[in-house]
C-alpha cells in the first residue's frame, strides 16, 4: 500500500476510492489497483462482462458540487481541468503499462479499452461527482 503524503496524493486517493465504488455500482469486477512498473502505472484494472477496462482517473477537489455543472462549460486550459493532464507522452506511458500488464498476466484476445474517470469532489460535504469518457485511443 502507497503512504500518500502531499495534499495532491491524498486527493488522488480518494478520486480512486471514489471511481471504485462508482465502478462497482456499475457492474465492473475491480481486478487490481495502482499497477506499477518503472516506466507507469495503470489506476484501475477492471472488467465487466468479457471486456477488460484499463482506467485512469483524474481527481479533482472543488468548494461546491454545484460548481462543477458550470466547470465543463467555463473552465479553460489555464485554470485546468483534470482531463488536460492527460498529455500525449503520458498516453504512451499509459500503453506500454497496458501492453506490459497483458503480457505479464498472459492475457490473449480478451477485448479491452482504456477509460478515463474524472472525480469532482467536494470534501467539505463529502460528495462527488464523477464523468466519464469511454474508450480512448492510446
Amino acid at each position: 500500500m502507497k503512504n500518500f503524503t502531499s495534499n495532491s496524493q491524498k486527493i488522488g486517493e480518494l478520486g480512486e476510492d471514489v471511481a471504485c465504488k462508482y465502478l462497482v455500482k456499475q457492474g465492473y469486477l475491480i481486478l487490481e489497483r495502482n499497477y506499477t512498473k518503472k516506466w507507469g502505472e495503470i489506476d484501475i484494472v477492471a472488467q465487466k462482462k468479457n471486456v477488460l477496462y484499463f482506467i485512469e482517473v483524474k481527481s479533482k477537489s472543488v468548494s461546491s458540487l454545484d460548481f462543477v455543472s458550470r466547470f465543463f462549460d467555463e473552465q479553460t486550459n489555464q485554470t485546468g481541468r483534470p482531463e488536460d493532464n492527460m498529455h500525449p507522452w503520458k498516453l504512451k506511458r499509459l500503453s506500454r503499462t497496458i501492453q506490459t500488464y497483458l503480457i505479464h498476466k498472459r492475457i490473449g484476445n480478451t477485448p479491452w479499452q482504456f477509460d478515463l474517470l474524472i472525480v469532482y469532489l467536494d470534501i467539505d460535504q463529502r460528495k462527488a461527482r464523477v464523468k466519464k469518457v469511454e474508450n480512448i485511443i492510446l
